[in-house]
């Protein structure tokens, strides 16, 4: 008979499998959504978004190399647009509709270094240490900074044929069943 409080009985099964990854990263994302309302308020909370900051170009600079879309320009200098403001940007020079989607959606990766953090952190059970604060505060901008921009998705879109290669292919494999 399992007991009222058992984690299977509270929750889903894979939430059990890994509840120590995800009870060590809930301080971070609790601070992502802080320094979101903060950086929201007064632009000196940017600098606590620079680590998203950095890793969000750097998804669009290795994916414009790796793609071919030749990244020509880096920054993570804020300055402001209109009403709001840019964190930053990557200049690709050669986007074309076979690289503008992998280019423009990379920052998607972005989230997995926070739970590759917490996974390190947590192999060997959940032990906090001071360097967890630390880490917390590193890896808090990585959950804001792994959604692509409006920009980034109207690039995205110059990638459109993928949507026709794949409903091709979708379409051939159901017809060889």
């Amino acid at each position: 008979m399992s007991s009222l409080f058992e984690c299977s009985v509270l929750a889903p099964t894979w939430f059990c499998n890994h509840r120590d990854l995800l009870i060590y990263l809930a301080p971070s994302l609790l601070l992502a959504l802080l320094i979101r309302a903060l950086s929201a308020r007064h632009p000196f909370f940017f600098l606590f978004t620079l680590a998203g900051t950095i890793c969000h170009e750097l998804a669009h600079f290795v994916a414009g190399l790796l793609t071919g879309a030749r990244p020509a320009a880096f920054t993570v200098i804020p300055r402001r647009i209109g009403q709001g403001w840019e964190l930053g940007s990557v200049r690709l020079t050669r986007v074309r509709w076979y690289n503008a989607a992998p280019s423009a959606l990379a920052p998607f990766l972005v989230v997995l270094l926070p739970f590759v953090v917490a996974w390190w952190r947590t192999r060997s059970g959940l032990h906090f240490q001071w360097i967890d604060v630390a880490l917390a505060f590193a890896i808090a901008p990585q959950f804001l900074a792994c959604w692509p921009s409006t920009t980034d998705w109207k690039i995205s879109l110059r990638s459109w044929p993928y949507v026709v290669i794949a409903g091709a292919g979708w379409w051939t494999l159901a017809m060889l069943r």
